[in-house]
């Protein structure tokens, strides 16, 4: 892997080829080409959302999803081209989303292993999965998960359990390191520890794996040679910016003067890749606590447009709960997902 190869080609055709006809639900004139703009080939994965108030219009229906819904969802994000899943969460509040020697089931799960249902559907339609290696403990506890050294413990043991039960899935392409800590400037050194400690695990358990990250506080950081310089010392392959429109610290039309700035540190400290984290949705009611809902394409669009020249890849946060195609076998969300879905392969297929 060469990670000075910072693409800045549009891409599109590549993933646009991939899009089977008989996913258009309608034909529309509304968007037009834009070469320069680069397509979704990443998206989230969740089992269970650990906001409860965010996750209002879908977690109900992924407790309820059989086998063959969790792989019917796998291969419904597969149709539009969407390449990589980022899981957030294989465990939460002490209970795994999968057999596990380490922690009991959440068993209210219809599905046994929700897990091994959506890493074989990937293997079939070609997905790789990066799958998260958290969370050991309350979710919303960041600073604790980070630095617990039973939690820890309990992390690695967990991921030594997972190489071993799903590591012989083609679809396991890497990990993804999830609990989140602001970047306030910079790395901080609770951040840097954390993800070097787990990048070390991984890469000893699977050590052709792609790992990530995907921080928050893009906003904030101070891009300059300190910067170039934690970025250095920062062992992760990917590093996906959330655009941080949906959380509304920033607005479409802005984050591109970020991202400019990011590319340009990432280009100087030649190491990890470069993605952007856009967010498609946006707050039923106060931003954090109240669901969340499909934002209008017109303005994810425009969210695209910004990170598009910088970003090697855009990941989207989310399409669970965010997008379903029309008449989806394992619908999960708000109904107004279905018309971000069309909206969304209208505009790809005026890319073609």
């Amino acid at each position: 892997m060469d990670r000075r190869n910072f693409i800045k080609a549009c891409g599109l055709t590549s993933a646009s080829l991939l899009i089977n006809d008989n996913v258009f639900a309608e034909e529309t004139t509304q968007w037009k080409r834009t070469p320069h703009i680069k397509p979704v080939v990443c998206s989230c994965f969740e089992f269970h959302h650990p906001s409860i108030p965010e996750g209002k219009y879908w977690n109900d229906s992924l407790t309820n999803f059989t086998e063959a819904q969790w792989k019917a969802k796998v291969k419904e994000i597969a149709e539009i081209g969407i390449q990589y899943l980022v899981l957030n969460n294989v465990a939460n509040f002490g209970k795994t989303y999968y057999p596990s020697k380490i922690q009991p089931r959440h068993d209210e799960y219809v599905c046994s292993d929700p897990l091994e249902a959506v890493l074989a559907a990937a293997d079939e339609c070609g997905v790789k999965f990066f799958v998260s290696n958290g969370f050991w403990g309350n979710w919303a506890q960041t600073r604790n998960l980070m630095i617990d050294k039973e939690v820890a413990k309990i992390r690695f043991a967990a991921m030594e359990e997972m190489a071993e039960k799903y590591g012989h899935h083609k679809s396991f392409y890497g990990w993804y390191y999830p609990n989140e800590s602001g970047l306030h400037n910079g790395i901080d050194d609770i951040t840097m520890n954390y993800c070097n400690q787990c990048n070390h695990v991984a890469k000893e358990l699977m050590p052709h794996s792609v790992n990530m990250l995907s921080p928050y506080g893009t906003m904030s950081v101070r891009l300059d040679d300190n910067y170039v310089r934690q970025l250095e010392k920062l062992d992760i392959d990917i590093v996906s910016y959330q655009d941080e429109v949906g959380v509304k610290k920033t607005k479409a039309g802005y984050a591109g003067k970020y991202f400019e700035g990011l590319y340009q540190a990432h280009a100087k400290a030649g190491r990890s890749r470069l993605w952007a984290d856009v967010e498609f949705f946006e707050f039923e009611g106060p931003v954090y606590r109240s669901a969340l809902l499909p934002a209008d394409f017109s303005r994810i669009l425009k969210q695209m447009e910004d990170v598009s020249p910088y970003a090697e890849h855009i990941m989207i946060y989310d399409y669970i709960g965010m997008m379903n195609k029309p008449g989806s076998l394992a619908f999960a969300g708000h109904p107004s997902s279905v018309k971000l879905y069309t909206d969304y392969v209208n505009w790809l297929k005026a890319q073609q």
